[in-house]
C-alpha cells in the first residue's frame, strides 16, 4: 500500500511531540515503583487507556467492530497477550538496572522484528540487515557486561528488557497483520482492551495492590496512561499510514536519548562510557538493519 504523506510539518512535529513524551514513560515508572509493582503499574497504563478510548470506539466504531472476523478477535487477543507481557517485563527491568539500560535494550526490538520476519515470514535477510544484528549483539554484550560489574540484579534488569523487546516484536508483527484492514481506533482498542484485561486479571491473581496508592502515585499511572500510551504510541501508528514501519522506528530510537537524559538529570543515573558506547552500537545497529532494503515496509 502506498503511503499517503500528510503535510510534512505536522509529521514531524507530531512524531517529535511522540518521543517526547514516551521518553518521559521511564522516569513516570520509576516514580510510581516508590509504592506500586510493576504489574499494578502495567495495568494502569493500559487499564486507564482503555476506559479513555471504549466510550469512543463504541460510538465511532460499531459498524467496523462488528465486521470484524474471528481470526482478527483471536489476532488481536494474541496481540493483546504480548503487549501485557511487554510491559510486565519492561517496567519489572527498571526495578533492577538503569534507565538507560533498560530503555536502550527494550528499544532492539527492531532486530527481533526482522529475525522473526526471516524465520516465520521466510523473508530475506540482506548483508546490512545481518551487519546491523551483529553490532547491535555487540552493544549489548557491551551494555551486559557493564552491568554485570554493578552485581547480578542489574544483569537480571536486563535480561528483563529484552524478554520486554521480544514481546513487542511480536506484538508488532501481529499488529502489522491486523492494521493492514483495520482503521486505528478499532485496532488500538482492541488490543489495549485485551491487553488491560490480561494485566488485570494477572495483578488480581498474583494479589497485587491496585488500591491504596498515594495521590503522586495516582497521578504518575495517569500520566503514563495519557501521554506514553494514548499520546506516544497512538501517534506512532497514526504516522504508519503515512510513513514506512522502518522510518517510523527510526524515528522511535530517540526515546532512549531522551529517557537516558531525563535518568541523568532527573533521578542521578550515572552515563558510564562503556554503556554511552554499547549503547551506541546497538542504535548504530538497529539504524543499519532498518535502512537495509527490504526491511522498511510500509504498513497500512
Amino acid at each position: 500500500m502506498k503511503a499517503i504523506k500528510p503535510p510534512s510539518p505536522l509529521l514531524w512535529i507530531v512524531l517529535g511531540f511522540a518521543i517526547v513524551v514516551i521518553s518521559c514513560a521511564a522516569i513516570w515508572i520509576r516514580w510510581a515503583q516508590a509504592e506500586a509493582p510493576a504489574l499494578s503499574i502495567a495495568a494502569y497504563r493500559l487499564g486507564i487507556a482503555t476506559l479513555i478510548l471504549t466510550p469512543i470506539a463504541l460510538t465511532r466504531r460499531q459498524q467496523e467492530l462488528r465486521a470484524l472476523s474471528q481470526t482478527d478477535l483471536r489476532y488481536a487477543l494474541v496481540g493483546g497477550v504480548c503487549l501485557a507481557l511487554h510491559f510486565v517485563f519492561w517496567i519489572s527491568s527498571l526495578e533492577f538496572t538503569s534507565v538507560a539500560s533498560s530503555v536502550v535494550l527494550v528499544t532492539t526490538n527492531p532486530i527481533f522484528v526482522a529475525l522473526g520476519s526471516r524465520f516465520l515470514l521466510h523473508e530475506p535477510m540482506p548483508r546490512a540487515l545481518v551487519l546491523g544484528i551483529l553490532i547491535s549483539v555487540g552493544g549489548g554484550v557491551l551494555v551486559g557486561y557493564g552491568d554485570l560489574l554493578a552485581g547480578p540484579n542489574v544483569l537480571l534488569g536486563d535480561g528483563l528488557a529484552l524478554l520486554g523487546a521480544m514481546m513487542a516484536s511480536a506484538y508488532f508483527l501481529i499488529g502489522r497483520r491486523l492494521r493492514a484492514h483495520t482503521d486505528l481506533l478499532t485496532y488500538i482498542f482492541l488490543v489495549y482492551g485485551a491487553a488491560a484485561i490480561v494485566l488485570v486479571t494477572i495483578a488480581l491473581l498474583g494479589r497485587q495492590p491496585l488500591l491504596g496508592f498515594s495521590p503522586p502515585t495516582y497521578l504518575w499511572l495517569l500520566l503514563l496512561a495519557l501521554g506514553p500510551q494514548l499520546i506516544g504510541h497512538t501517534s506512532l501508528n497514526w504516522a504508519l499510514r503515512f510513513l514506512p514501519a522502518g522510518s517510523v522506528a527510526v524515528v522511535v530510537l530517540g526515546e532512549p536519548i531522551g529517557s537516558a537524559l531525563l535518568a541523568f538529570f532527573l533521578l542521578q543515573e550515572p552515563l558510564t562510557p562503556l554503556k554511552l558506547f554499547g549503547g551506541a552500537l546497538i542504535l548504530t545497529g538497529i539504524y543499519l538493519a532498518l535502512r537495509a532494503p527490504g526491511s522498511a515496509k510500509t504498513s497500512g
